[in-house]
C-alpha cells in the first residue's frame, strides 16, 4: 500500500511540474489554452496508457501513471477556476467555449488514444 502512495507522489510531482512547465511556454492572453492542452493532451495519453498497462499486464503501474503523472498533469481544480475567473470577469461567452472546448476535446483525445491504443496492440 505505501508503495502505491510512492507512486502517485512521484507521478504527481513530475504531472504537476510538467503542467507548470507547458503554462511557462504558452503566452497567456486571458485565456486558459495551457490547462485546456494540458487536459486534452493528458486525456489522450490516459486513453493509450489504459488500454496498454492492461493488454500488457503492466496495471500494477496505473497508480504511478495514470493517478500520479496524468493527474497531476491535467486539473479539474485549474480548469474550474479558470472557467469561474473567466466567468466573473463578465466574460461569458469565453467561459461557455473554454468549458466545451475542454470538455469535448479532452473527451475526443481520450477516445482517439484508446483507439489508437487497441490499433496498436490488437
Amino acid at each position: 500500500m505505501m508503495t502505491s502512495f510512492l507512486m502517485v507522489a512521484l507521478g504527481g510531482a513530475f504531472g504537476a511540474s510538467a503542467r507548470f512547465g507547458l503554462g511557462l511556454l504558452l503566452l497567456r492572453d486571458g485565456f486558459p489554452v495551457a490547462i485546456i492542452l494540458a487536459n486534452v493532451i493528458g486525456s489522450f495519453l490516459m486513453g493509450i496508457f489504459v488500454v496498454w498497462s492492461f493488454q500488457k499486464g503492466m496495471s500494477h503501474l496505473n497508480p504511478l501513471v495514470m493517478t500520479g503523472l496524468l493527474g497531476g498533469f491535467t486539473t479539474f481544480s485549474a480548469f474550474s477556476l479558470e472557467a469561474y475567473t473567466l466567468f466573473e470577469r463578465g466574460q461569458v461567452s469565453a467561459a461557455a467555449t473554454y468549458v466545451l472546448i475542454s470538455v469535448l476535446a479532452s473527451l475526443l483525445a481520450l477516445a482517439a488514444g484508446v483507439a489508437l491504443a487497441r490499433g496498436a496492440w490488437a
